[in-house]
């Protein structure tokens, strides 16, 4: 049972969600049955002076930047007030090792095209968002790990038979989020690509007929299908790999290391399984062996 209640401030305007908890022991309105991270006792005294881990746990906040619209992986359901998903746990664990309470966690909104403007401009702490490790991207921001591995698919609706691999996309119209990779894999087989700000509104899309067919990595596709089992369908094997890592800013290396040895423990004792089972697993998905992660380049 998980111990925390969480309340969102929405702003809409700037599309932004901050998350901040006010929690009471024996509440559970988390959506998943993961693991609860065990909270460090006086974590500050297990860095060192002057490194952002220090710093978070001495001052006990910490802001992760998050999706809301991916079941499985980063969801916030109607009616509910806490986001669910495995980028959520993964989440928790860092929050965890810095000795911060659920309650003092602040998940604020980020879209796809947004993730390395808001660690650069410390809007965010840490990034966990479905966010594929690229050397484009390690070239502006820190990204740790890989902590999943998933693989890029085509979602449809369930009557179509004109699209069923990647193959058949050439002149098709097929969306998926601005500022993700999944477009340009798309674009290069012929397909007409359609950018929106999140995948709900991709999704839409789909369901309504204004696009053909939408894009991203599997498991999010799944998650979207068994919303919709009627109307939709995944089709064709996976055509890439996606590396999820958890974003960082450059102006403290040091994290990477701390980052990979929080989720390497987790991925040891078995908390990474249990995790996955309670979130991405509820999909259908197979629970896989954990990833080998990146080594650091320096700390």
């Amino acid at each position: 049972m998980r111990l925390k209640r969480t309340t969102f401030a929405v702003l809409a305007a700037s599309m932004v969600m901050a998350v901040s908890a006010c929690g009471d022991a024996g509440d559970d309105d988390s959506g998943d049955d993961a693991p609860d991270a065990e909270v460090a006792e006086n974590a500050a005294d297990n860095f060192d002076d002057g490194t952002a881990m220090k710093q978070l746990a001495e001052d006990g906040k910490v802001t992760i930047g998050v999706k809301i619209d991916q079941p499985g992986i980063g969801f916030l359901s109607g009616g509910s007030d806490i986001p669910t998903g495995f980028d959520i746990e993964v989440g928790e664990w860092l929050a965890a090792d810095l000795g911060i309470e659920p309650e003092d966690v602040e998940w604020k909104e980020t879209i796809s095209d947004n993730r390395e403007p808001f660690l650069q401009d410390g809007e965010v702490d840490l990034v966990v968002a479905s966010y594929s490790i690229t050397p484009e991207r390690r070239a502006i921001v820190g990204q740790a790990g890989p902590y999943y591995i998933t693989g890029q698919q085509l979602m449809v609706q369930k009557d179509n038979d004109e699209i069923e691999s990647v193959d058949d996309v050439k002149g098709k119209e097929v969306c998926s989020v601005t500022g993700s990779t999944s477009l340009d894999q798309v674009e290069v087989k012929g397909a007409e690509p359609r950018g929106f700000d999140t995948y709900s509104q991709c999704r839409d899309q789909v369901l309504d007929g204004t696009v053909d067919a939408m894009t991203t990595d599997g498991s999010i596709l799944l998650g979207y299908v068994a919303e919709n089992p009627d109307e939709l369908k995944v089709v064709g094997p996976e055509f890439s790999e996606e590396r999820y890592g958890v974003g960082y800013s450059k102006d403290s290396p040091e994290m990477c290391q701390w980052i990979t040895d929080v989720i390497q423990e987790k991925m040891d004792d078995g908390k990474w399984a249990e995790a996955f089972e309670a979130t991405l697993g509820e999909s259908g998905v197979e629970t896989p062996d954990p990833p080998k992660m990146d080594a650091c380049k320096s700390s």
